[in-house]
């Protein structure tokens, strides 16, 4: 029979305590999970007292509601949240990447003034969410607005852009601004915030990835001839794989489940600013929160947490020789 020394079993102890709260994490995180997922089986009640006291267990029926509502204005609902969410997760992440990946390669420059530049892009970065949305909010204003105030006022932007054939509304000779905050605008109104909040987290997970590619790679290129884009895609991007999957990874995971900027720019808890605004989190909130139907809000954040296990295992399928 083989006996422990005391060092080793001190040793072990260590590494118990050690790992103890990612185990408690962990633990508290599945019995979360667990409570959710079991939520979703439970009818409506009218509280969430009631709720939690007498809620009858139904079954797959608020997945079957889901899948097979035949409530048109509940399904019109979902799908416009699910497109809009597709189409604001792709486009932030994108612009992200590109202004990241670009204001990163600025930075790693040597010139008079970079560090006082570095200091300026991060600026917006440090903004709350919660601010961002305020002041956005007021800044798409339709006519008070300093969007519009500084394209249409100052800029000219309709007489600019009526030369490529773009066509602007006038009432009494004078132009009707866009209204940004109702109809098909509305998507970009969440969408241009979010990257200008954003991009700069991502520029410097792209600098940090920089700092490691060696100057002397570059100039043993630049010497066998190589121009500057053959040496950003023959050396810089291949580089930079590790940093871009898991940027691709956090900007999808982090703008799919997007909430805070659409709940402070349209007010009232998530606010509701249309089907062309809508997304997942924002509908899912109403229809918990708002509706008080428990348990099917957690069928929807169900299926939903479902697609984004999808997503991740697409993923990883995709870069897991870089991570």
């Amino acid at each position: 029979m083989k006996f422990l020394s005391p060092k080793s079993l001190k040793n072990r102890f260590g590494k118990f305590v050690f790992l103890s709260p990612l185990f408690l994490f962990l633990v508290f995180f599945f019995l979360i999970l667990l409570t959710g997922i079991g939520v979703s089986f439970l009818g409506n009640e009218k509280s969430i007292i009631e709720f939690f006291e007498s809620a009858p267990f139904v079954g797959l029926a608020n997945y079957e509601e889901i899948l097979l509502s035949k409530d048109s204005s509940f399904l019109s609902g979902f799908l416009n949240a699910l497109r809009n969410s597709v189409i604001y997760t792709i486009c932030v992440s994108t612009g992200c990447v590109v202004l990241g990946l670009f204001g990163a390669l600025l930075m790693r420059q040597n010139f008079k003034g970079v560090e006082c530049l570095r200091f300026l892009l991060l600026l917006s970065w440090v903004v709350p969410t919660y601010v961002v949305g305020i002041l956005w909010g007021f800044m798409w204003q339709q006519n008070e607005g300093i969007i519009n105030v500084l394209l249409f006022d100052i800029l000219h932007f309709d007489v600019i852009t009526s030369f490529i054939g773009a066509h602007w509304e006038y009432h009494a000779g004078e132009l009707v601004k866009p209204r940004w905050l109702t109809g098909p605008n509305t998507i970009w109104a969440i969408i241009i915030p979010t990257i200008w909040r954003s991009w700069p987290f991502y520029m410097m997970m792209f600098w940090v990835g920089l700092t490691s590619i060696s100057r002397e790679t570059y100039e043993n290129a630049e010497i066998d001839g190589a121009g500057k884009i053959s040496m950003f895609f023959y050396i810089t991007l291949p580089q930079l794989r590790p940093v871009l999957a898991l940027v691709i990874l956090q900007s999808v995971v982090l703008n799919m489940y997007s909430f805070n900027l659409v709940a402070m720019m349209f007010g009232n808890g998530s606010g509701f600013p249309g089907k062309f605004g809508d997304l997942l989190m924002t509908f899912i909130y109403r229809v918990t929160f708002q509706s008080w139907n428990f348990g099917l809000g957690a069928a929807l954040s169900t299926l939903f947490m479902g697609v984004m296990l999808f997503v991740i295992f697409f993923w990883y399928r995709l870069f897991r020789e870089d991570i």
